[in-house]
Order: structure tokens, then sequence, then C-alpha cells
């Protein structure tokens, strides 16, 4: 059995990967092409990222799903220790992202491999943390979490709702979402098939109300 925040962790990682990995195509064809970036649009998809995996996603991890774990399970114990700090070291490093995007937009050429590189320091550090998680840490889980652990986890994990995973965005998020459907078009898109989907179903949902 596979349960609600199971499958809700699991999306809310292949949406965190497909942004990364949107972000490093966007900065891989800027360098192909000797361009500027659109930075507005890269300050909007590292403020989802910030905003939505960062706060969200991996506060609730390291607040809920991995002490319940330490509480049902002497295995682990070190590995969950690993997670947690990086989630402590994941929120340094999209302040870092964020100043190195900054100092490209405000100073120009001389700045922009710094910030392509902590880009993808950054996305190689979160996509390694997730693959970790859910290789070892969600088929433990379903194997020594109780049914009131679940009940819990499930409440919590669902309150998320990602729009990026297929849900309509809080009032205050929607202006930025709608950008982000705008500026990240195909062929780049967002990678991952679900990912896909949800985004284009939001985008109907955009057309639909507007």
């Amino acid at each position: 059995m596979t349960h609600v925040a199971t499958r809700i962790i699991r999306e809310e990682h292949a949406a965190l990967a497909a942004m990364l990995r949107s972000i490093l195509l966007l900065i891989e064809q800027h360098r192909r092409e000797s361009t500027q970036p659109d930075f507005a649009a890269l300050r909007a998809m590292l403020f989802y990222v910030d905003e939505f995996p960062e706060q969200r996603h991996h506060r609730k991890e390291s607040e809920l799903l991995f002490p319940k774990l330490r509480a049902r399970t002497p295995l682990s114990r070190e590995l969950l220790d690993k997670l947690d700090a990086d989630h402590a070291c994941g929120e340094h490093m999209i302040r870092e992202l964020e100043h190195a995007l900054l100092g490209f937009e405000m100073l120009g050429e001389s700045r922009r491999l710094a910030f392509e590189q902590a880009a993808q320091r950054y996305a190689d550090f979160y996509l390694a943390h997730m693959a970790l998680e859910e290789r070892e840490i969600l088929p433990l889980a379903e194997r020594v979490l109780t049914v009131q652990d679940w009940a819990d986890l499930d409440e919590a994990f669902a309150a998320n709702r990602d729009p990026l995973i297929g849900h309509d965005p809080e009032p205050d998020y929607r202006a930025l979402f709608t950008r982000i459907v705008g500026i990240v078009p195909a062929p780049i898109g967002l990678g991952s098939p679900r990912t896909t989907i949800a985004t284009a179903s939001f985008r109907r949902r955009q057309q639909e109300t507007s």
C-alpha cells in the first residue's frame, strides 16, 4: 500500500527536480547563445523553490516524518541526521544561489560563471538528496510507521498543495505560477511527464478563469 504522504512526497520531488533541471537548461541555452537570461524569470523560479520545497516540503520531512521514524526504529538514525543536515544546508544554499543571481544581474558577465556554478551545485545537491530519501527513507517508513503515524503525515502533506503537482494555487501565489507557466515553455518545459501534465492543467484553468 502506498500512502497519500508517500505519493505526495514523490510528486513534490518530481516537481522540484523538473524545476531544477529547467533552470539548468535555461542557463545552458543562454550560455550557448552568449545571451543574458531573463533574470525576472529565474528569480520567479528560485522563489518557488524557496517558498514550496524549502519551506513546506523539507520542513515537514524534518519536523514530522523523520521524528516519527526515529521513534519507531533504530535503523537509519545516521542517515536521518544527514538528511536533516541537508535540509538546513539547502536553506543556506538557496540564499547563496539567489545572491549569485543578483550578482550576475547587477554586475554582468563577470558574475555569470559564479551563478552557473552555484546553480549546478544546488541542483546536484538536491537531486542526490531526494534520490536518497526515495531509495532508503520512504521504503523504511512504509515498513515501520503506524496507522496513526500515516494519518498524521497524510493530513500534513496534503495541506502543501503545490501547484506544480496539479493543485490550484493559493490566491497569494496565483500571479507567481501564472508567470512561471508562461516563462518555461516547450521545448524546455518542466521536464517530467507528471509536472508537464500538471502545468498544462494549470494553464487550462488559467484560461478558463480569465
